[in-house]
């Protein structure tokens, strides 16, 4: 928060940062024309009470868009194919061979898994895009809508990120990065392109909301 608002006073805006809990906002009613959330939504134990402060602290007509939450089925094989592709590279890199250029010393492995445990800690929710809906329009909120993104990319994603973390450092290289970016744009593409033509939005790993305050008309 220090940061975003040293940031913000030095492009010269007037920012105010406080660290508060999402279903307690330290706000007025009435006081924002937007709310923006990445990735937090499936981190707040009582969702429907934040989104109700939410709409509290947005004037009439204010709009909220909330992006990065995921789904219920999309997470559900993210996580498969992640712990499959952490058991297999952190398993193969040990063999002869490998181990002196690939393999993470066995410390640096086990704090790793450790880390990833505590995920289960902060990872409260995942959501049906429908029911997000729903929530967000028993809080209060209009003209909701839920959008889906990455199919395959997150099929594609998860597991690089995966094999990155499992391998030393430096093991990849650049030409492993360059594969890696463009890997995911294009299968992005194609998710956003072809798949979601036909595939049921629950099975894409992301998902985001976005609606508004009832009172002056809603823009789209």
């Amino acid at each position: 928060v220090k940061v975003a608002t040293r940031n913000g006073q030095s492009l010269g805006l007037d920012v105010d940062g406080r660290v508060a809990d999402a279903e307690g906002i330290p706000y007025d009613d009435d006081t924002f024309d937007l709310v923006v959330g990445h990735a937090v939504l499936h981190h707040i134990p009582d969702v429907e009470l934040a989104m109700r402060e939410v709409l509290r602290v947005l004037r009439p007509g204010g709009r909220f868009v909330f992006c990065g939450e995921p789904t219920r089925h999309g997470d559900a094989i993210a996580r498969r194919l992640s712990r499959l592709t952490w058991w297999a590279a952190s398993n193969v890199t040990q063999w002869p061979g490998l181990r002196e250029n690939w393999a993470r010393p066995a410390a640096e492995l086990a704090e790793s898994s450790r880390a990833a445990a505590l995920e289960s800690l902060v990872d409260l929710h995942t959501f049906d895009p429908d029911r997000l809906a729903a929530l967000c329009m028993r809080a209060g909120a209009i003209d909701v809508r839920t959008e889906t993104e990455e199919l395959t990319a997150s099929w594609f994603g998860w597991p690089v990120r995966t094999f990155e973390a499992a391998v030393r450092p430096g093991a990849l290289g650049w030409n492993w990065a360059m594969f890696a970016f463009r890997g995911w744009k294009s299968l992005s593409w194609l998710d956003q392109n072809v798949m979601s033509r036909f595939v049921p939005d629950e099975f894409f790993y992301n998902v985001g909301v976005t609606g508004f305050k009832p009172g002056a008309a809603a823009q789209a």
